[in-house]
């Protein structure tokens, strides 16, 4: 892998793959929800959509047809830390690809009319979100768990800001974050590495820098007591879920969470694009075997994922027809307080790493996947916290594990959220 920096400021990372005649082109900018004040919360979600809509050189009907014509897929996500786009496709298209991000970063409309369109998408979105039971009571726990860091934000922002955001608010944000001093582009593929930068340089080369960003992060208190909610609304279905505050990925107690994790609810990996979309190994974790097993829940899952300031490991449980909410919190909390007091054994430790190894090399089965870890990690932090990881993960011990679950599984540490359903009216 090759990073090099253009006259400009664009961090630009080359890796060759050759096992198929594909590559992957995804451009990078370090701005997401967190970096949101009030009164602008979801801009940063909008100008991504805003995004796909047309630039200077590029109909807005023809955006995703660039790419399809060559048999290739595209997409694009915010999220707190980052937003980015992707295109993957044959070989032949790299210059394609590098020409719609370009373009991206530099030319895109903003029309009045497309703004105004886009605010009912996206509102719809936020409305079905909230009838989304799991997905909501996950926005109002983070809500709770924060207090003052912008990662209390929703990504797609609160209501009455969508309500009243302007097409200048969305046009001066894009303008502010998409210069290439703010970005990185990873190209990843069959590709000839000199050949790819060269490229990238006649694409990116001549777009000017913008002025130098001023970040000013909120440094979230240190939570002092259990914080609750309960949110009462029709639904079938009863949840609970556990938030805890936990390190930033550049931390060095992030790897023993990681594997603290994968004991508990089952090896993921860290791959926010593809690592949740296959079910992890959960027949011996300790949440599975406590709550699944005895019939208290129909499903545990765990979500810890690397982020560039301390965020949150959240479990979340869904509860079995006609079980209450109260024994199933009671038995989470009392496996909980026994690893946090006992510890993981060294078995369950080797099979963790084992498992969270392999889910890691399953993270990079693609030059999609392989392009997507080099720029997630670059956003939050550097390739080499990337390229480390696993060393860091196999040196974790026993004791490490332990003393992470007493910091982070402390009763003072968490928030708690219900969801009960009502009747249907």
């Amino acid at each position: 892998m090759k990073q090099t920096q253009l006259d400009n400021g664009l961090n630009v990372l080359v890796q060759e793959e050759h096992t198929a005649p594909l590559a992957s082109v995804w451009c990078w900018y370090t701005v997401g929800s967190k970096d949101e004040r009030p009164g602008l919360t979801g801009v940063s979600h909008w100008c991504e959509h805003m995004n796909f809509k047309g630039t200077t050189n590029i109909p807005r009907d023809q955006v995703k047809g660039i790419i399809e014509q060559f048999g290739g897929a595209w997409n694009g996500y915010t999220w707190i830390d980052q937003t980015t786009y992707l295109e993957t496709a044959t070989r032949d298209a790299l210059d394609r690809m590098l020409f719609i991000e370009s373009e991206r970063m530099a030319n895109c409309l903003y029309h009045p009319d497309d703004c105004e369109s886009e605010r009912t998408v996206i509102i719809s979105e936020l409305h079905g979100g909230e009838n989304d039971p799991d997905q909501l009571l996950d926005q109002e726990l983070t809500a709770t768990a924060f207090k003052a860091h912008g990662y209390r934000h929703p990504t797609i922002g609160w209501l009455s800001d969508l309500e009243t955001m302007t097409r200048d608010d969305l046009y001066g944000y894009y303008r502010r974050y998409y210069v290439p001093n703010n970005a990185t582009l990873v190209i990843v593929g069959d590709v000839d590495t000199d050949d790819a930068l060269r490229r990238a340089n006649a694409h990116f080369g001549r777009i000017a820098p913008g002025a130098a960003i001023e970040r000013r992060a909120t440094v979230e208190p240190q939570q002092s007591g259990e914080r609750r909610l309960t949110i009462q609304k029709e639904g079938t279905t009863a949840y609970l879920k556990a938030g805890y505050h936990v390190a930033a990925a550049t931390d060095p107690r992030f790897a023993p969470a990681l594997l603290l994790d994968a004991v508990l609810t089952g090896a993921k990996g860290v791959n926010l694009w593809s690592s949740f979309r296959v079910p992890p190994p959960q027949r011996s974790a300790r949440l599975y075997r406590a709550l699944v097993e005895r019939g208290l829940a129909s499903s545990v899952h765990g979500s810890m994922v690397p982020t560039e300031q301390p965020y949150l490991y959240t479990l979340s449980v869904t509860v079995t027809d006609g079980t209450p909410i109260a024994p199933v919190e009671a038995a989470l909390l009392e496996e909980l307080d026994r690893v946090r007091r006992d510890g993981v054994t060294e078995a369950e430790l080797v099979k963790a790493k084992a498992q969270l190894r392999a889910r890691m090399i399953f993270d990079g089965d693609s030059v999609t996947n392989i392009a997507h870890q080099l720029g997630y990690f670059a956003t939050i932090a550097s390739v080499d916290l990337f390229t480390s990881l696993p060393a860091s993960l196999a040196a974790v011990t026993v004791e490490e594990v332990a003393t992470t679950a007493r910091d982070v599984l402390s009763p003072s540490n968490r928030t708690v959220g219900w969801f009960e359903p009502l009747p249907v009216q």
